[in-house]
């Protein structure tokens, strides 16, 4: 039995290592949501893909489903996001943008702004300041998500795309507004 295979961005948000040269990964695709993925022997020295499948790597991974879940078949590097941070302040935003994601997004439904605003957001951190970047896009991804409602004091930071929030003027963004209604959509969420 032959079985699908499925070519997708995605982001690797977590790595578990298993038996001696295997690895689970927790991949945030583009078109497949939060899974779980298995690769065989990627931690093997001579694996062409362990380079490829570190964590905060952005990857273009074939998938397979098979009985016992996803496996990774093939894996082609995009960029790592990590390595390309060159401050502790962008490296900490990276940190905390994935763990959000790994916070709030469960199974496999498809998240495809969410995820390319994540994208976005964490290869254009020169351009922003990190604070104001991580709020508006935590805010974004809560609201798309349904935990957010907008109102008044940030409705216009929920519009557009997030290029387009993040050029509203520092001064306008009520941060302290925004950054109530992230606080109290994660803990009214339980999450």
């Amino acid at each position: 039995m032959a079985y699908q295979t499925y070519i997708t961005e995605a982001l690797v948000c977590g790595t578990y290592d298993s038996q001696s040269a295997d690895r689970s990964l927790l991949l945030f695709a583009r078109e497949a949501g939060m899974v779980y993925a298995h690769a065989k022997s990627v931690r093997e020295e001579r694996s062409k893909q362990r380079y490829a499948l570190q964590e905060c790597s952005h990857i273009r991974a074939t998938l397979i489903r098979g009985k016992s879940g996803w496996k990774i078949a093939g894996v082609e590097s995009i960029q790592n996001l990590y390595a390309r941070t060159e401050t502790r302040e962008s490296r900490t935003f990276l940190r905390n943008m994935i763990r959000l994601l790994k916070r709030v997004i469960h199974g496999e439904t498809l998240h495809e702004d969410i995820f390319d605003e994540v994208i976005f957001a964490c290869t254009h951190t020169e351009k922003f300041s990190y604070a104001t970047l991580e709020t508006v896009l935590s805010l974004r991804i809560l609201h798309t998500l349904g935990y957010v409602a907008p109102k008044p004091e940030y409705e216009q930071l929920l519009r557009g795309t997030l290029e387009e929030a993040l050029q509203t003027p520092e001064s306008q963004i009520d941060v302290k507004a925004c950054t109530e209604a992230i606080e109290h959509a994660l803990i009214q969420s339980q999450l």
